[in-house]
C-alpha cells in the first residue's frame, strides 16, 4: 500500500487586530479577527521536516499588523485582497493564500467612545490563487424574528412524530450568510454589503413562510435579483424554536402569547441560491 500526502495548508488563526484612526478628537475604530492560510509547494515540511519554504505563522501575524499600519484597513475585502496578494507574490513556494476576516461592530457613543454592537459580525474571505482572486462577503449572527406569517404543515409523519402542524407560529433564526462576488473589485464594498444585508432582511420580513427552507430561498433570490455583482448566496439558518406554553393546568388560555424558547436542540436549514450561469464555487480548500 502506498501512502501519499493529501491536501494541506497552514497559517495563522484568529489574529486579533484593533485599528484606531485618529482625526483630532474624532477617532474611527476597526476591530477584526484575521485568519491566514497558505498552500503551494510545501510538501517537504510534512514529508522530511525541511522548513526552507515555510514562512512562519508568526511572520504572517506580524504582516497583518504591519499592513494595518502602512496601508490602513478600509473595507475588509480590500484588506484581505492586499494581504493575500502579498503572500502569493512575495513567497515563491506559495501559490494560494486565503485570508478570512471577521469584523466586530462597535457603535459610536461620542467622538472617541464606542459600545460593542451585539453579536452580528461582518465577514469576508479572500482567496488569491495564482493571478485569480475570489472575494466572498457575508455576515454571522444576524438574529431575525417574525411573530406571525409563518406556518409548517403537511410534513412527513412516522412512528416517532409528535410535532403538531402549525398555521401561526413564531419564526426566528440567526442568519449566517456568505455571498460570492462576480469579480474581485468593487466600487464600494460597504454599499454592496449594506444592500445585500438589506435585501436579506426585507425578504425575511416580506415572506409568508411555509417553511424556513422557503424563506432561505426567498432571501437569496431577493439578493440576486437586486445585486448584479453577486453570483451566489449561501446561508445557514438555525430554527430558533418557540414553543407555546400549556397554561391549562393553571386555568389559563394561551392565544399565541406565551412561549418557551429553548436554545437546543434546533433544526438547521442550509442551502445555496445561485445564478444558473455562475462559476463553480469551491468553498473549501479540501475541494481544490
Amino acid at each position: 500500500m502506498d501512502v501519499v500526502l493529501g491536501p494541506h495548508q497552514y497559517g495563522k488563526a484568529e489574529v486579533r487586530l484593533v485599528h484606531v484612526v485618529r482625526h483630532g478628537e474624532r477617532h474611527d475604530l476597526t476591530d477584526l479577527t484575521v485568519g491566514v492560510a497558505l498552500a503551494g509547494d510545501l510538501a517537504d515540511t510534512h514529508l522530511t521536516g525541511d522548513n526552507s519554504k515555510v514562512l512562519p505563522t508568526d511572520s504572517q501575524k506580524n504582516t497583518v499588523y504591519a499592513f494595518a499600519r502602512q496601508h490602513g484597513v478600509g473595507a475588509i475585502e480590500d484588506f484581505g485582497l492586499r494581504l493575500a496578494r502579498h503572500f502569493v507574490e512575495s513567497q515563491p513556494a506559495v501559490t494560494r493564500a486565503t485570508v478570512d476576516i471577521h469584523e466586530h461592530a462597535w457603535g459610536r457613543q461620542g467622538p472617541h467612545s464606542f459600545a460593542r454592537s451585539g453579536a452580528e459580525t461582518r465577514t469576508a474571505t479572500v482567496t488569491v490563487d495564482g493571478s485569480d482572486a475570489v472575494v466572498v462577503s457575508g455576515l454571522t449572527g444576524m438574529v431575525l424574528m417574525n411573530t406571525t406569517d409563518s406556518e409548517f404543515f403537511g410534513f412527513v409523519r412516522d412512528a416517532y412524530t409528535t410535532l403538531p402542524e402549525a398555521h401561526d407560529r413564531i419564526l426566528a433564526t440567526a442568519v449566517d450568510a456568505r455571498w460570492r462576488h462576480a469579480t474581485s473589485g468593487s466600487d464600494d464594498w460597504a454599499v454592496s454589503f449594506g444592500e445585500a444585508r438589506r435585501h436579506l432582511v426585507e425578504a425575511f420580513v416580506d415572506t409568508h413562510s411555509l417553511s424556513l427552507q422557503q424563506t432561505l430561498h426567498a432571501m437569496g433570490q431577493r439578493v440576486l435579483e437586486n445585486r448584479p455583482e453577486i453570483t451566489e448566496v449561501r446561508m445557514s439558518l438555525p430554527n430558533k424554536h418557540h414553543f407555546l406554553v400549556d397554561l391549562a393546568p393553571f386555568g389559563l388560555d394561551n392565544p399565541n402569547e406565551v412561549f418557551h424558547a429553548p436554545d437546543r436542540p434546533y433544526g438547521l436549514i442550509e442551502g445555496a441560491v445561485r445564478r444558473d450561469d455562475a462559476p463553480r464555487w469551491v468553498e473549501s480548500w479540501w475541494d481544490v
